[in-house]
This record gives C-alpha cells, structure tokens and sequence, in this order.
C-alpha cells in the first residue's frame, strides 16, 4: 500500500522556501525546517530527500511562483522603457516595503552565498539569469522599434546591464538601502540608454 501523507507537501515547501530564502543555507539546519513546518525529519526526508534536495526543491518554487511571473509580464508588455521602469518599481517597492522587505530575492542571494555551490543550483542560477536577461531584452527591442532609445544602443548589452541592475538592487536592499535611492540609480540607468527629447528651436523673427 502506498504510504499516504498527512500533509499538503507544495504548502510545507512554501514554508521552507521562506526560511531559506530569509535565511540563506549556511544558517538553516534541518531542525530550523523541522521547527518552521511542524513535520519530522522522516518525513521531511521521505518527501523531498536531504537538505541539498529540499533547497533545490525551494528555489525551484520560487522561480515558478515569485520570478517567472514577473519575467513574463514584462516580456510581454509593449511599452517599451515604461514597462522596464514599472518592473523596477515593483521590485523596488517589495525589496523595501512590505512582508518580505530585506529578504532580497532568495536567487541573487545564492549567488553571493554558499548555494551555489552545487552544479543543479548553479543550472537553476543559470536559468534564472537567462530569464531575466531575456525579458529585458524582449522590452528594449520594443523601445528600439518604438523609437526610445538612444542611437547606438544594442540592446542585447543593456539587457545583460539591467539585468545586473537587478541585482545589485536586490543585494543593496537587503543590505538596508533605502527606496528613494535605489529609485534614483534605476532612474540614471534607464536615462542612459534612452533618447534624448528633440528641442524645437524657436523660428527667427
């Protein structure tokens, strides 16, 4: 007879994707998950397999319920420049305000702790990267078509820049930065790449 669970597994791995994503891996043992969930380490183990798999598991769910629905709005917003400006409030806005301000986004935070160190992390890192980069690079090549940014502006390399940006957004956050000024580099960043308004100079008398 199959063993049944008493438990709502995706709910328990919301739970510990939390703890990992506020605390990183180094500082979470396995009783810090036993504690937060309220399961045994039987079952814990059983389900998703050892602290390295359960982190995995984790990060997996963030991806799929925190990044990739960002990505994909973006991707798929026809503003251009705008759609790039409200991303970046938005991130801004729940890095520093909010249930999860200070947390930083449980992705970038592997990068500059020990989670990477695995080569599936370091695949789903990859990944991640790469989505972002190309939901950057989807908004910039419809701000070129739509006549908005800068002459000699590829768009390709400010995507692979933005996508930097966000980093460093959310690892300046989590490090106490303030909203006012991470709005103002996001701001100089997007002015970088954007053309400049055309002046209509006034007719001679």
């Amino acid at each position: 007879m199959a063993d049944i669970k008493h438990f709502d597994p995706d709910a328990a791995l919301e739970t510990v994707e939390r703890l990992f994503w506020r605390q990183g891996v180094a500082s979470t043992g396995i009783q810090d998950v036993v504690t937060a969930t309220g399961l045994n380490r039987s079952s814990l183990y059983a389900t998703f397999g050892g602290k390295q798999e359960l982190y995995l598991a984790a990060l997996r769910r963030y991806l799929d319920h925190r990044a990739r629905p960002a990505f994909h709005r973006l991707a798929q917003d026809e503003r251009g420049l705008p759609a790039i400006a409200d991303f970046f409030a938005g991130l801004i806005e729940a890095r520093c305000s909010g249930e999860y301000a200070r947390w930083g986004c449980m992705a970038v935070n592997a990068h500059a702790g020990a989670e990477h160190e695995g080569p599936e992390v370091r695949a789903v890192l990859d990944q991640h990267h790469q989505e972002l980069r190309d939901a950057m690079r989807a908004a910039l090549v419809t701000a070129e078509a739509d006549g908005q940014l800068a002459a000699g502006t590829d768009p390709e390399a400010s995507a692979e820049l933005l996508g930097l940006l966000a980093y460093g957004v959310n690892l300046r956050s989590r490090a106490g930065a303030d909203a006012q000024s991470l709005n103002r580099t996001v701001t100089a960043a997007l002015k970088s790449i954007a053309r400049l308004p055309t002046t209509t100079r006034p007719k001679p008398s």
